[in-house]
């Protein structure tokens, strides 16, 4: 293991969740660790999936339902136990010139396609040549991950702004200044502090887990005005139901939704992939990278035939 990734790797409790016996039986250390695991991705990937819906110009339940769909499948059939999909910025920001010029049915149609394409590099076994990537450059897809999803985080430093003219997404306000921007760093380094030192007191909890839940309690418990999830949007609404995408079966629709797919696809697949060797690095033990193309293949495909009717707020449409 190169000396990167095993400091890395100390920093998290990988001994609990991939052990000598990885996944083999269901004892209830696993069942606690699985619990706690799951909670703490389903609390951080909340506010992740409403800031990209944002971006991408969707609805922010939608992208809910997409998260929940995706890593639901992934979860059951993809190459790695312990990894989790769902939303990116990278397919963010292709996304939203596509709903910007042909509207939200176009992009259910292109993540259906996307799906399929992905589906035939499993099939084909394309996902084998990720091996073929160098050291370095998984280094820096991780650290380039970094970066987006910190820069998408900058927007919890404005203040709340309006939503646009076309009703797909939220107008950002002005910078902070003052007090708001002070409790605003001082409760996102105490977050990092206590990611940072929880692990040197225990591991029985993860640090994120615990981070989350002491800063919000103090938020709470004191009344802290700061910006909330819920102040980005409402998350109320029913199930999803099934959607046929609505669009032209012709060429021309395949013209314009087969490059967005493509690209998406593409990227879906190498920043998975990507994940999948790194943490096969980490814990000295490979995953199956057809077989997570596979998956991400058939979550894209059931994904783009389920959506949601309601309404969010009050300037937002009607999905009819």
């Amino acid at each position: 293991m190169k000396p990167t990734l095993k400091a890395f790797a100390e920093r998290l409790p990988i001994a609990e969740i991939t052990g000598a016996d990885e996944l083999s039986e269901f004892t209830p250390g696993r069942l606690k660790t699985e619990i706690l695991a799951g909670l703490t991705v389903s609390l951080a990937l909340v506010p992740e999936a409403v800031a990209f819906a944002f971006v991408a110009g969707v609805h922010p339940l939608v992208a809910l339902y997409a998260a929940f769909i995706v890593g639901l499948i992934t979860a059951l059939i993809g190459g790695r136990p312990g990894m989790v999909s769902g939303a990116t910025g990278a397919l963010a920001v292709v996304m939203v010139a596509l709903v910007a010029n042909h509207g939200v049915e176009y992009l259910f149609a292109t993540v259906v396609l996307m799906g399929s394409l992905q589906l035939g590099a499993g099939v084909f076994r394309f996902g084998k040549f990720i091996r073929l990537v160098p050291h370095p450059v998984m280094l820096g897809f991780v650290n380039g991950l970094a970066i987006v999803i910190f820069l998408a985080q900058l927007s919890q430093f404005q203040t709340p702004g309006s939503a646009d003219a076309s009703g797909h997404g939220m107008a950002n306000g002005e910078w902070m200044s003052g007090l708001p921007l002070l409790l605003m760093i001082g409760l996102t380094s105490l977050t990092m502090a206590i990611i940072w030192g929880f692990p040197k007191l225990t591991k029985a909890v993860p640090a994120p887990l615990a981070g989350i839940g002491i800063v919000a309690f103090i938020v709470i418990a004191f009344g802290l005005d700061v910006p909330r999830v819920g102040d980005l949007a409402s998350i109320e609404g029913g199930l999803p139901s099934f959607h046929l995408p609505a669009v032209p079966i012709n060429f021309e629709t395949l013209r314009i939704i087969f490059p967005y797919a493509f690209i998406l696809a593409a990227i879906g697949l190498i920043e998975s992939l990507l994940t999948l060797n790194l943490v096969g690095e980490m814990t000295g033990k490979r995953g199956g990278a057809s077989r997570e193309c596979f998956a991400q293949g058939a979550a894209n495909v059931a994904t783009g035939f389920f959506w949601w009717h309601g309404r969010l707020r009050d300037d937002w449409p009607v999905n009819d």
